[in-house]
């Protein structure tokens, strides 16, 4: 047990810190913006050290079962941590486009922060990268249809008609991620792996070692994770009250709250996609980076869907033209990129421009 707490050192932090943030939140709410700013960034940071022990318990798990199972297992923790915060998020802010912008911000930081970062590293040490070309069309189509039946379409529904299209996407993304999944794990798995030399190690998407993992009893993993995530959802409850109040006024982007949403999720997958392209395992990053991506849509639109539809307040799902122009270029140019099983320096530099744009484009309100 003490060699567990030990080891979860982060974890129990992050349990002390919510304590702490129990017993002063009123103090810290009445403090001001500046203290209450400075108290939203502190917790910012230590969500993401508890993401980062949720996320590494999520490798072990998928080190034990391989992929695609494996990268199932990362993309779907950090889609619980997001939704999670974003259900937290919601009921303490009157923002209707939290959930679009965070989708939004998602996508931009898996497809064009992660990958794009990934393959320009990886590209600059090992030259050209090779991965399974079958995995990266899959999901570009798939993205493309969630985003396109999610948060564009919406654009053309009237407001009175909002609930019917509602309940109808929650179908949709529910049948497209069912048949997805089916795929992934079925007789289609091969798509999303590729058989690397064997003078590299095996060890797919830069999980912990081989025997660090096998050391690791799974039911610690799970039960961590579990704990992981309860322990964010509280501590996402007080920085979400926290930066209400520090942001109150300030004339910071709107967008700046679902940016931190998303970063939150992401930073785990950052380093998990980072190790992987530096080991030469290009496909474990494709995996990471477009599979969180479509997990971030056809998982949490349909969840916040619903809780729309049960509290009977609709949210804003339809992009703005400058979103709207950033996802049609992105998936244009990953559709390009990623359609000979290779990835280079030149294709992640162009990804990377991609995502330092839309950081210019938040930074401008916009």
């Amino acid at each position: 047990m003490l060699r567990l707490l030990k080891q979860e050192r982060l974890l129990v932090l992050a349990l002390a810190v919510c304590l702490v943030a129990y017993v002063t939140e009123h103090a810290v709410l009445e403090a001001g913006q500046l203290v209450s700013a400075i108290a939203a960034a502190a917790l910012v940071v230590v969500i993401i050290f508890a993401s980062t022990r949720v996320a590494y318990h999520a490798e072990v798990l998928a080190h034990k079962v391989g992929d695609p199972y494996g990268t199932m297992i990362l993309t779907l923790s950090a889609v619980a941590v997001e939704v999670l915060i974003l259900a937290i998020m919601m009921s303490s802010t009157s923002s209707p486009t939290l959930v679009r912008d965070t989708i939004y911000s998602a996508v931009m930081l898996d497809i064009n922060g992660i990958l794009g970062l990934a393959a320009l590293l990886g590209g600059l040490r090992h030259g050209e990268q090779d991965y399974n070309d079958d995995s990266s069309r899959t999901y570009s189509v798939m993205i493309l249809t969630a985003m396109g039946i999610s948060m564009l379409v919406p654009e053309f529904i009237p407001a009175a008609k909002w609930h019917y299209y509602s309940a109808f996407t929650i179908c949709a993304m529910i049948a497209l991620y069912a048949v997805f999944l089916k795929m992934q794990v079925g007789p289609h798995s091969y798509f999303f792996s590729y058989t690397y030399p064997r003078t590299r190690p095996a060890v797919g998407g830069g999980p912990p070692p081989e025997k660090e993992a096998e050391q690791e009893p799974a039911a610690v993993s799970i039960g961590v994770i579990l704990v992981g995530v309860l322990i964010i959802g509280f501590l996402a409850e007080f920085m979400s009250a926290f930066l209400n109040t520090g942001l109150k006024g300030t004339g910071a982007p709107p967008a700046l709250m679902a940016v931190v949403v998303a970063a939150i999720s992401a930073a785990p997958e950052i380093m998990t996609a980072l190790r992987a392209a530096l080991r030469n395992r290009m496909q474990s990053v494709v995996n990471i980076a477009m599979g969180a991506s479509l997990s971030t849509v056809i998982l949490t639109v349909p969840i916040m869907e619903a809780i729309a539809l049960y509290s009977g307040q609709p949210f804003m799902m339809a992009m703005s033209p400058v979103q709207t122009v950033m996802v049609g270029i992105t998936l244009v140019v990953a559709a390009i990129n990623l359609n000979d099983g290779q990835t280079n320096a030149i294709e992640g530099m162009t990804h990377f421009v991609l995502f330092a744009t839309f950081v210019m484009l938040t930074m401008l309100g916009l």
